[in-house]
């Protein structure tokens, strides 16, 4: 047998499926506990999911427990990671998702939907961590 029979190139489904495990790989999620900010003196802590796909390398995605919902699902919302990484400096957003930095260590976004508005408040260092996290796919896809 030659040495070609024994070591086939790849085939182009091997690589898509390179290229798949790869962009797999480079997908990021942080979990992270976040606090509902309500006119009651205490806050609620939640679990949060912030997620990244390299599918998708201008968008982030945080995802609510299903616990919150009326529907009993998970609330996802995606927006311009642009948006978050700006909110931790100066207030920013008009639409649907609102970021601004509240005091050294923490940040607000505020969530507009047409059943009402939920603020929800998170340590900077975990966005910053997690933004920081999204950045190394972007580098490499470029």
């Amino acid at each position: 047998m030659s040495a070609t029979a024994e070591n086939p190139p790849a085939s182009a489904a091997t690589a898509v499926a390179t290229a798949v495990a790869a962009a797999v790989a480079a997908a990021v999620e942080e979990r992270v506990t976040a606090r509902v900010i309500t006119d009651d003196p205490l806050f609620r802590k939640i679990p949060v999911a912030l997620r990244f796909a390299p599918a998708e390398p201008l968008a982030v995605r945080i995802v609510f427990p299903s616990g919150l919902s009326p529907e009993g699902t998970d609330n996802e919302w995606v927006f311009p990671r642009a948006l978050l990484e700006a909110g931790l400096q100066a207030p920013t957003g008009t639409g649907d998702v609102r970021v601004w930095p509240c005091g050294r260590v923490q940040a607000v976004v505020e969530f507009h939907s047409p059943e009402g508005v939920a603020v929800i408040q998170f340590d900077i260092a975990a966005l910053r961590r997690f933004l920081r996290r999204t950045n190394a796919p972007v580098t490499r896809q470029a």
